[in-house]
């Protein structure tokens, strides 16, 4: 969060149609929803964001999203404040990516 007389960058929110396009082509895809809901299922090829938040750099091109949209456009924004220059949120969250059908899988191993 931006302290007080900072002003916050404003982060893209995308629909799951484009965060997908953007995940299939260049783009990283950062899951900051909880253990127990990234053990129930998670978008095809993600990464946990504890275990990926150390190999980013600030250039690297993101896709944040979580359960419905809300906690990753808070981390997405904290993360654009902190540096990263290609953030976008996803909206409507994984919720939104197993509405549309679009590939899942479950973790290979304990987290």
């Amino acid at each position: 969060m931006a302290s007080s007389g900072e002003a916050e960058l404003e982060v893209s929110t995308i629909d799951v149609q484009t965060a997908k396009a953007l995940i299939n082509s260049d783009h990283l895809y950062l899951d900051v929803r909880t253990v127990e809901e990234f053990k129930k299922g998670r978008v095809k090829n993600s990464g946990f964001l504890k275990e990926v938040s150390s190999a980013c750099n600030k250039d690297d091109k993101l896709v944040v999203g979580c359960e419905r949209g809300i906690r990753s456009l808070s981390a997405a924004t904290d993360m654009k404040n902190a540096g990263f220059k290609n953030v976008n949120n996803m909206g409507g969250g994984y919720l939104a990516w197993v509405k549309h059908g679009f590939l899942t899988q479950k973790p290979k191993e304990e987290l």
